[in-house]
C-alpha cells in the first residue's frame, strides 16, 4: 500500500501549470513544510525542524491548489508516493521523489490563518502550558472530579 497523509504550510505559492491538447489539464505543484520533532541523542531536550516535500496535483487538484492555495496556508494532503529519474543536461542521472496529491483541504480556519484566533475560542480559555504534567497530562483541580463524564 502506498499512502501519505501530510499537514504542513506551503513554503511559496503554488506553481499552476496546464497541459497542452484539446481538454488541457491543470499541474500544480507546491512545497509543504512539514513539522519534525526529535530527541537528542542525550534526551537532553525534544528538537523541531521540518522537512520540505514536493507535490504535486493534477485536474480538479490543480485548479483548486490555483484558485485557494498560497504561500503560508496549512493544509492537510492525502497522496501516494511517486519516485522517478531523468537525466540532466549535463549528464548525470537525478533521481526524484514527490507526493501526488490525490486529495487536499484547508487545516485551519480562515480567521486562523489571518492571526485573529477564529470563532468564539480564545487562548485564555487554554490550559497554560505549564500545568501540563511530565507525562503531557492535565492536573485536574478537586472541585472539578464529580462534573467529570467518565470515573
Amino acid at each position: 500500500m502506498n499512502k501519505v497523509i501530510l499537514m504542513g504550510r506551503l513554503t511559496r505559492d503554488p506553481d499552476i501549470r496546464y497541459s497542452q491538447g484539446a481538454e488541457p489539464l491543470a499541474v500544480a505543484r507546491y512545497t509543504l513544510a512539514v513539522d519534525r520533532r526529535f530527541t537528542r541523542r542525550d534526551g537532553s531536550s525534544n528538537e523541531q525542524t521540518a522537512d520540505f516535500i514536493s507535490c504535486v496535483a493534477f485536474g480538479k487538484n490543480g485548479e483548486f491548489a490555483e484558485k485557494y492555495l498560497k504561500q503560508g496556508t496549512k493544509i492537510l494532503v492525502t497522496g501516494r508516493i511517486q519516485t522517478g529519474s531523468y537525466t540532466n543536461k549535463d549528464g548525470n542521472k537525478v533521481y526524484t521523489t514527490e507526493v501526488v496529491v490525490e486529495d487536499h483541504e484547508f487545516a485551519e480556519s480562515k480567521a486562523a490563518a489571518s492571526g485573529n484566533g477564529g470563532g468564539g475560542y480564545q487562548a485564555a480559555d487554554r490550559p497554560a502550558p505549564e500545568s501540563a504534567s511530565a507525562e503531557g497530562f492535565m492536573s485536574i483541580p478537586d472541585n472539578m472530579e464529580n462534573d467529570l463524564p467518565f470515573k
